[in-house]
């Protein structure tokens, strides 16, 4: 009934003619609100130019095309001159257009499209101050980043093929892409919390968030905030927080890319990540401080640069050579050792190599080696939590990543 309704000539008329009064007045308010000077067209051409697309498109499709050209004409012409006066706005002239094409659309097609029209008209009307609040509040290379996000994601993944690359490189370039891709997410994620969610957080968000993108860098960002010697126990605690939040993080790209590794692991790594996350909240409750800390300036560059990415894919396929070379030659034991080293860098890539390559391996073995690794990178980051702070906040942070290194790696022998 209700359809029936909205399908009668009149009815379809009235509805054209109200959206273009409806635009008129939105088109003067901006016009208006930006203090622009007398445009052409007022709320009543609108409001006609809507009721003469209706019935043009109704008596015949050619005198419709003939309105339509002659509507064109005139709006260069105004445009030209309007070029002249030294102004180059073009958007009454698309809005002319459009609300030109109400009749045509609700003959064609129907009245709930003409509506989601009208409504997008209505936005885009609006959208210019939604920008500029925009712009203010995020980079603007956020656009760029996020375009950057998609293409890694949803253009280049699925075109890659699933075949190995080859036989001494035991992982497809689809594997190496997706690492490239889970990475750069989890990364991204903690880039963006903290830079523009949590930008006003003090030391413990910061190391929770930093967690999440690089609890590496964390610390050494940390370790030299904390030379300072101001809230020792505030650094402590947000050192060693990063790190429960590396534990979270691997156990999430673990489950991401092998699930029968990420059984065997989710038990320790969720025990490891909930009692340095309690002793990072104990620490940080156990000695009262003066509530003047302020927010570590975010030095942190994107994550989701395209060479970071190409060099992560790169890093990705040399620890697959190498961990393939390792296995063949020196087996189980060549890999755990190769796993201890590696902790001293960067150990994503080779995590990743371990849950994503098909090595000869089983899945303990896999599970160890990622221990391991994780284990003696708490060993690095004890080293870099002394160095650089060189007070009693880098001695106590070290001596908890030091012991976490130690279970960690422990851990991965005795499963």
């Amino acid at each position: 009934m209700f359809e029936n309704i909205m399908q009668l000539p009149w009815v379809q008329l009235i509805i054209v003619v109200v959206a273009g009064f409806l635009i008129g007045l939105e088109v003067k308010t901006y016009s208006i609100n930006r203090s622009h000077t007398k445009e052409i067209g007022s709320v009543r051409t609108f409001t006609f130019l809507a009721l003469v697309s209706y019935i043009f498109a109704k008596l015949n499709i050619y005198l419709y095309m003939v309105g339509y050209i002659g509507l064109i004409l005139h709006m260069s012409l105004y445009y030209y001159f309007k070029l002249q006066s030294g102004r180059s706005g073009i958007l009454l002239f698309l809005f002319t257009t459009i609300v030109y094409s109400f009749g045509l659309i609700i003959v064609k097609f129907n009245v709930w499209f003409l509506l989601v029209v009208f409504v997008l008209l209505v936005f885009v009307s609006n959208l210019n101050k939604t920008l500029e609040d925009f712009y203010t509040k995020f980079d603007e290379n956020e656009v760029e980043t996020f375009a950057k996000l998609l293409l890694l994601s949803g253009v280049i993944l699925p075109l890659l093929p699933h075949k190995n690359i080859a036989p001494f490189i035991p992982v497809s370039y689809f594997k190496v892409w997706l690492a490239v891709v889970v990475v750069s997410i989890f990364s991204y994620v903690g880039y963006f919390l903290k830079r523009y969610i949590f930008k006003e957080a003090g030391y413990l968000l910061t190391g929770i968030l930093g967690g999440i993108y690089s609890s590496t860098a964390t610390t050494i960002v940390l370790a030299k905030k904390a030379s300072s010697g101001e809230t020792p126990y505030v650094f402590v605690a947000s050192i060693v927080v990063a790190t429960a939040l590396m534990y979270f993080r691997l156990l999430g790209i673990t489950y991401a890319f092998n699930l029968e590794i990420a059984k065997i692991l989710t038990l320790p790594f969720l025990i490891l990540g909930v009692v340095t996350f309690a002793i990072s909240i104990f620490i940080y409750k156990y000695k009262k401080y003066k509530n003047d800390e302020s927010d570590i300036q975010n030095s942190q560059s994107n994550p989701l640069e395209l060479s970071t990415a190409f060099l992560f894919a790169f890093l990705f396929v040399t620890m697959a050579i190498i961990t393939h070379f390792v296995l063949k030659n020196y087996g189980d034991m060549g890999l755990n050792i190769l796993s201890f080293i590696v902790g001293f860098t960067d150990i994503d890539p080779f995590v990743l190599s371990i849950l994503s390559a098909k090595f000869n391996v089983t899945t303990q073995a896999a599970a160890t080696a990622i221990l391991i690794a994780t284990g003696s990178n708490n060993l690095l980051k004890a080293l870099y939590s002394y160095v650089f702070a060189k007070n009693v906040a880098g001695k106590i942070s070290a001596l908890i990543l030091f012991l976490l290194g130690i279970v960690t790696i422990s851990l991965g022998f005795i499963l």
